[in-house]
């Protein structure tokens, strides 16, 4: 397993996909630049928006060490990395098509990514995950969720840090041509843009 790097060669370009309302076109239009703000999240993810805002807290604690996050941004802006896995078009949204410098995205593991939003432990293959659910049978720990989202952690420490731990390797991509990828950029620029759709 090695971790993606971001190549400081700034001639490298990628193509990333990204679906967002209609009003994010629009300002990035007029002010041609685009930052996530706060309160599209919450509108977005209605009443589990603490939930994600959480894990988004944490998820730019981490990316960050891998390409800077600029003054002023707040939180990442989510993309594919495959047309043909993007999402689709629906009521009052666009997809957005750029090509940007490799080295200003961060790329992760899409499915470790699914680990880390139900807060479960990310096993580095099948025998890890089956040594890790052992562990967690023993100690007669049914939801391993509660270890990070309620007091169950406090009792057992080792194991959370473990499963927090754990977590990092959503930055780790051992093949990139096979993983199912996904990527964040701090901010989108009007001038990366290729190719909008529009529903």
């Amino acid at each position: 397993m090695h971790m993606i790097k971001n190549p400081n060669k700034s001639n490298e370009k990628i193509r990333l996909w990204t679906r967002q309302h209609k009003n994010v076109w629009q300002e990035l239009k007029e002010k041609e630049i685009y930052r996530a703000k706060k309160e599209h999240i919450i509108e977005k993810n209605d009443t589990i928006s603490e939930y994600y805002l959480k894990l988004y807290d944490w998820y730019i604690k981490h990316a960050q060490r891998f390409v800077p996050k600029p003054e002023g941004v707040t939180y990442p802006i989510w993309f594919s990395t495959s047309e043909e896995k993007r999402l689709q078009l629906v009521e009052n949204t666009v997809v957005l098509e750029l090509e940007v410098d490799r080295k200003d995205v961060v790329i992760t593991d899409f499915d470790k990514w699914g680990y880390v939003v139900n807060y479960w432990y990310v096993p580095i293959d099948q025998q890890d995950e089956k040594k890790h659910n052992e562990e967690l049978k023993r100690y007669g720990i049914g939801d391993e969720s509660a270890l990070i989202m309620g007091d169950k952690g406090n009792f057992y420490p080792l194991l959370k840090n473990k499963i927090l731990k754990s977590w990092e390797r959503m930055f780790y991509i051992s093949n990139e041509e096979t993983c199912f990828t996904q990527a964040t950029l701090w901010e989108m620029k009007k001038e990366w843009v290729v190719n909008v759709l529009q529903g």
